[in-house]
């Protein structure tokens, strides 16, 4: 059988069980692949149990056929480009209902009641009218789920209730409604970037095409546009792709995907991302992601992982508060066969760890990745958090991490004297101006600082990894590398070979032109160490980072002088790219607990392999893809932002722990020996876990 490997475990005329081997890839989202499949005809429901790699079919005719023709076929390229726009996020983590007052308006209202009226049978009535929810849900659960916290809770408000101590059972139950109300306060705030970036994107958009010969703007619903149209945006529009800026000029406002609340220049060359909006001005824009492949949507599946997972310290939490579940229990039953005292036994079933252990953790996750998203930080979900947080050695791939990643043209040389350097640089300016590599955009940028003069050519043929080739004057032009123009080309090197080895023992990255079979000149770059990269390094090892390392294909020479004047501490050079994982492996072994920050394609392995992998915001669609932390933004402070929040974050949610098994132990310990009563218990209980919930809330922030 060829494709993924499944098993048919169980079949009926209406259901089909499979053991499907592809749910062991951490990566395969079960949301997704839920709605995937459950997309087949004739399926009614499907059901996947990931940690059992167990996948459930209700049908209502037998389509067994079609079901593993999809699950032999299926791939997480497959289920990204599933996604429609409309059904991209998760409709279970994410809800436009406000969160309602009424269980705590009902259950208040019995409380103040009680005071006031004395009949015992109509207290009896607004007290049992207010409980019966919490009645209703633990009755529920107890047979769903077993011994839960929700149980106990409803065990001590009944005990209260068949005791006649309405003032413990609607004391009990209005703290317990206003915790729950808080809870999902929180959850329906921290979920609200996500609810900000699941609104309709753009529905139409203007898009170039010819009709008769002439080149007209026609307007076309989104999904129609193809790679490679020319999008028009005008003023006041939304960008509905990502891509490459051929014509104009305008100040976009990219505050909903990075955070930056300035706008930015963008121009002919820039590059620019769905979801922002064009303020002034007017861009054609050369599609290069469209539909499911856009920065919007990709952030949208990013999100919806994030805020489905669990950490294990959140696990942990869970698995604590279930064990001591029956701990609670069984201390009620001891108290009541020993003193045969109910409203001690009610008392013990207050004091239980369940609610704050439970709701504290992931609502601190929420929080930070809430607010990391604000601030242009993508993280995805709480075990990035935790690996960050744990992080002790930080390996850096230097160009466009460390250094901007904007080639500049530092230096031209001509070794003809009747050429000039700017002609020299107006004559490669002019081949390259055609294309959006680096160091095309970085000599055409030269050219236009220093009055750049067109020179006609001939149609310019690319050679991929090599360079460009023209005709000028009935004369050949090539640039490119030194490869490309002295071994294909056959152009002699040699008597220049002293001024081009003194640019390349001074770390200058040489482009190379030759003219009519000579060689021309060459334009030095250099891409610039960005202007916050030493002190990042700095504040990273202020919060716990031991050990910085840089990764470079550069000349040995250069990189130490750049790592020392970063200040990291340990440097490989002259590197091939596909030497980064092995090296992050390397450190791996030895007991590091590592993070690796990258933007390339060929990073993408050591961004998979690290402990947690950060992308930089301008980074290839495959690093991003593969990261645990992606960065919107351009700036490599966002890593220590990333750090920062990570660190704070853990500290809350231990501090928030060891508050709740320190006072919950205190509590159910004066429960016990009888100096608390019900109502006394419910108040210091739901009293501590409202409490956590609100410290979780504030969450953390940024030292700024």
């Amino acid at each position: 059988m060829s494709g993924n490997r499944f098993k048919k475990v169980h079949a009926t005329s209406s259901r089909a069980r499979y053991k499907f081997e592809l749910l062991k890839d951490e990566y395969i989202d079960d949301n997704i692949l839920k709605r995937y499949l459950e997309k087949i005809e004739h399926v009614t429901s499907v059901r996947i149990n990931k940690k059992a790699l167990s996948i459930i079919f209700t049908f209502s005719e037998d389509v067994s056929e079609e079901i593993e023709d999809r699950l032999r076929g299926v791939d997480s390229d497959k289920l990204l480009s599933s996604i429609d726009n409309e059904a991209s996020v998760c409709v279970s983590c994410v809800s436009d209902e406000e969160p309602s007052l009424k269980g705590v308006g009902l259950a208040s209202a019995a409380l103040v009641s009680e005071r006031f009226i004395k009949n015992d049978f109509i207290n009896a009535t607004f007290a049992t009218t207010a409980a019966t929810p919490l009645l209703i849900d633990g009755t529920k659960e107890l047979f769903k789920e077993g011994l839960t916290s929700r149980v106990l809770e409803s065990a001590a408000v009944g005990i209260s209730l068949l005791r006649k101590d309405y003032l413990a059972a609607n004391s009990t139950n209005a703290m317990l409604e206003l915790g729950e109300y808080i809870e999902e306060t929180t959850v329906h705030r921290s979920d609200d970037l996500l609810k900000e970036l699941s609104k309709p994107n753009v529905k139409e958009a203007w898009v170039e095409k010819e009709e008769d010969g002439k080149v007209v703007e026609k307007l076309v619903p989104s999904e129609e546009i193809q790679v490679g149209d020319i999008v028009v945006v005008s003023a006041g529009s939304t960008i509905p792709v990502d891509g490459h800026i051929v014509y104009g000029d305008a100040s976009v406002n990219q505050v909903s995907m990075t955070g930056e609340a300035e706008p930015l220049k963008k121009q002919r060359g820039d590059r620019v991302i769905s979801g922002t909006v064009l303020e002034e001005g007017r861009l054609k824009i050369w599609a290069e992601h469209v539909g499911a492949d856009t920065a919007t949507q990709r952030i949208k599946h990013y999100i919806e992982s994030s805020l489905n997972e669990k950490s294990s310290v959140q696990l942990k939490a869970t698995k604590l508060a279930d064990k001591l579940v029956p701990v609670t229990l069984g201390l009620a039953g001891v108290s009541y066969v020993m003193k045969k005292d109910f409203e001690r036994v009610a008392s013990i079933l207050q004091a239980d760890y369940s609610c704050a252990l439970k709701l504290a953790t992931p609502v601190a996750f929420k929080s930070t990745i809430s607010k990391a998203g604000h601030e242009g930080i993508m993280i995805k979900g709480a075990k990035s958090i935790e690996a960050l947080n744990s992080a002790d050695t930080f390996i850096f791939d230097k160009t466009g991490t460390l250094t901007q990643g904007d080639l500049e043209v530092i230096e031209v040389q001509s070794f003809d004297e009747n050429w000039t350097e700017e002609e020299v640089l107006n004559l490669t300016a002019s081949t390259e101006e055609h294309y959006f590599h680096p160091v095309a955009e970085a000599v055409v940028k030269a050219a236009k600082k220093r009055g750049f003069v067109h020179m006609h050519h001939e149609e310019v043929e690319f050679i991929v990894a090599h360079g460009v080739k023209t005709e000028v004057k009935e004369k050949t032009v090539v640039i490119g590398s030194r490869h490309f123009l002295e071994d294909d080309e056959g152009i002699d090197f040699s008597a220049h070979k002293e001024k081009i080895d003194k640019s390349i023992d001074e770390g200058k990255t040489l482009l190379y032109i030759g003219y009519g079979n000579t060689l021309l000149g060459t334009i030095a770059l250099s891409d610039q160490i960005r202007y916050n990269t030493k002190e990042s390094i700095i504040r990273l090892k202020e919060l716990g980072v031991k050990h910085t390392v840089m990764l470079t294909g550069d000349v040995d020479k250069k990189a130490q002088m750049v790592a020392e004047e970063l200040g990291i501490d340990e440097v490989y050079s002259e590197l091939l790219p596909t030497d980064k994982a092995s090296i992050v492996k390397k450190m791996m072994d030895e007991g590091r607990k590592v993070a690796f920050v990258g933007d390339g394609i060929n990073d993408a392995p050591a961004l998979i392999s690290a402990h947690v992998g950060i992308s930089m915001s301008k980074g290839a669609d495959i690093a991003k893809a593969t990261a645990d932390v992606s960065l919107l933004k351009d700036d490599i402070g966002a890593v220590v932002e990333a750090k920062e929040l990570a660190n704070k974050t853990m500290k809350l949610i231990n501090t928030n722990f060891n508050a709740t098994v320190g006072i919950n132990s205190a509590i159910l310990a004066g429960a016990t020996f009888g100096a608390f009563s019900p109502i006394v218990t419910a108040i210091l209980h739901n009293g501590t876990t409202i409490g956590l919930l609100l410290n979780s809330i504030k969450g953390v922030k940024l030292n700024k």
